[in-house]
Parts: structure tokens; C-alpha cells; sequence
């Protein structure tokens, strides 16, 4: 199987280039955004070293349909998708903070309140909850947009006394931000999922509109728990069924790495990377309802390219 590790284009009219931790971004004059969603992953923010195939098109299509699905809500950055691992979009300013809502109490969330702290963001919690219990309400627990390492948790006060996003502007995120969680959540049920929490970005744009951009409801931005088994599991208080990413969080963990200074990484095999590429496999026939279509894995960049430079060409 091959992976998409890294790209090198010059497409026609490109003045920047960056690489996030999964997605390298070219920008065309002032007008676009090309964003390739790697097979790259990972975890605690450090990108690990082994790409997982097809992960970066699982992404892209279940981000694809999500958006398609929510425009009605808030507008989208989407102009194109002209392959399977790439999205051309508006050119956005994005907001210095990640809209991150939680239904249930798991991952970081669990984490915090496992060690005590019973607020997560500024946000008060009950005492008495156990591991992935249905909150009383959704939360909305931002942290900060780091350009390179951790993101920070931090709270609606504090956003708005640092003047980080204007009042106006937070309201209207946090706004958006629960429905589009109550869309997912909808979304999910249908598809014999729970959509536990997420993440959202916003940015924008030229003519001052706010418009939802990046990725949603994908497993790397969201955690799914199986409806059917939910409940026993929770009455049992053994671990939920998931499709997310938590089950290689907790790989990591169990083999002494939480990205933290001076650890390693520990060796990801080819049985183990095969079977992370059949979870995101899994969770995009889940959430969709579609069986997966395994994009053309050779020459995958002369693909690519040749995707691109023809959808530039329309849009010029």
C-alpha cells in the first residue's frame, strides 16, 4: 500500500506553501487554497512517523459530504474537489481559536476530570460522572490554535478579555458551533453512532463573512461511540466502542508516549499501520453509509498534479 508522506507541486500561479501536521497547503495569487490532505497522523501533536494509506482521502470525502451536509447552517470554504485527497477553497483569515465541543466526558476532557479538576475551559462540571457518561448539556471547551505545538485549553473569558475574537464574532461561533454538533449528532444517529465531541475552525474571509473551513466530523477531528452498545457498556463501566483516533492515543500511552519532552515514539509496525487504515476506513463507511472506494494508489502524486492544474484551469 502507499502513503502520501509529504508533496513538492509548483502549481500554476502558487505564491505560498505550508505544512500543517496532516495537510499541505498551497496558495494560488490571492484567490485559493489548495489543501492535500496527506496520509500523515498524529497524536498528542507530534506527527508520527509512519503515514497510514488512505487516511488522507477517508478525511477529505467524509469532510467533503460533512460540509455539503451543513452549508445550510453556516457557509463553507469549498469551491472544489478535484481528487480524492485534495480541497481548493476560499482564502480565509482563520480565528485564533479551535471551537471544541463535548457531549460526553472522554479523551482530554476524562483526563482533567480523572485528575481532579471538576472545569474544563472555564466550564463546570458535576461531580459524580465516570468515564464517557452523556453530559447534562454539550460544552464548549475552546483551545487556543498553536502554529507549532500543543494547543492550549482556554475559556470563553478569556478569549474575549484578551481580545483574541471580538465579542460579536464569539457569539456567532459558539452559535454555529452547537449546530452544527446537533447536525453531526443527527447525522450519526442515523448511521448507528454517537458523535461524542469535536472540533470546528473558522475563518474569514474578503468580504468579512464568517465560513466554516478545514475538516469536520472526521475521526481525526471527532469521536464516535457505537449507539447499539452504549448503554450496557456504560452500565457495565467498561470501555465504549469507538471509531476515532483514541484508540491509537491510547497505543501511545500504553507504550510510555504522550509527546512530551524526551519521549519517543515507539515503532509502529505494518500490522499496526494496516490495521489504523482500516479503522478510518471503517469509520468513513460508518458515517457515510457508502462503501469506501480505495482511490488509485500509484503515481499517486502525477495524480494529484494533474487533478489540480486541470481544476485551476476551470476556475481561472
Amino acid at each position: 500500500m502507499t502513503a502520501i508522506k509529504e508533496t513538492h507541486f509548483n502549481f500554476p500561479g502558487q505564491t505560498k506553501f505550508y505544512k500543517g501536521k496532516v495537510r499541505d497547503v498551497y496558495t494560488i495569487g490571492d484567490h485559493y487554497l489548495v489543501m492535500i490532505v496527506s496520509d500523515r497522523i498524529s497524536a498528542f501533536d507530534v506527527i508520527l512517523p509512519e503515514a497510514i494509506p488512505y487516511k488522507g482521502q477517508v478525511l477529505n470525502q467524509i469532510a467533503a459530504k460533512s460540509l455539503s451536509a451543513t452549508q445550510d447552517i453556516v457557509s463553507n470554504w469549498v469551491i472544489d474537489i478535484p481528487d480524492p485527497n485534495v480541497t481548493i477553497g476560499k482564502i480565509c483569515e482563520p480565528f485564533k481559536v479551535e471551537m471544541v465541543i463535548r457531549g460526553y466526558l472522554a479523551g482530554h476532557a476524562w483526563r482533567e476530570y480523572q485528575a481532579g479538576r471538576r472545569a474544563v475551559c472555564g466550564v463546570s462540571l458535576p461531580e459524580g460522572l465516570k468515564e464517557n457518561d452523556k453530559l447534562p448539556a454539550p460544552i464548549i471547551t475552546p483551545t487556543t490554535k498553536a502554529a507549532v505545538g500543543h494547543d492550549e485549553d482556554i475559556s470563553r473569558e478569556d478569549i474575549l478579555e484578551k481580545g483574541i475574537v471580538s465579542e460579536e464574532d464569539y457569539l456567532q461561533l459558539e452559535q454555529y458551533t452547537r449546530q452544527l454538533f446537533q447536525r453531526g449528532t443527527d447525522i450519526a444517529a442515523e448511521r448507528g453512532l454517537i458523535l461524542v465531541d469535536t472540533k470546528y475552525e473558522f475563518g474569514k474571509a474578503a468580504d468579512g463573512k464568517i465560513y466554516l473551513i478545514d475538516e469536520i466530523h472526521t475521526p481525526d477531528s471527532s469521536r464516535y461511540f457505537y449507539a447499539d452498545s452504549y448503554a450496557q457498556l456504560q452500565k457495565e463501566s467498561q470501555p465504549q466502542r469507538q471509531l476515532s483516533k483514541e484508540f491509537l492515543r491510547q497505543w501511545l500511552i500504553e507504550n510510555g508516549f504522550q509527546g512530551k519532552e524526551g519521549q519517543q515514539v515507539p515503532y509502529m509496525s505494518p500490522e499496526l499501520v494496516k490495521s489504523i487504515s482500516e479503522r478510518y476506513i471503517e469509520l468513513y463507511e460508518h458515517i457515510t453509509g457508502e462503501s469506501f472506494r480505495k482511490s488509485e494508489s500509484s503515481e499517486i502524486n502525477d495524480r494529484i498534479r494533474a487533478n489540480v492544474e486541470e481544476s485551476l484551469k476551470r476556475l481561472s
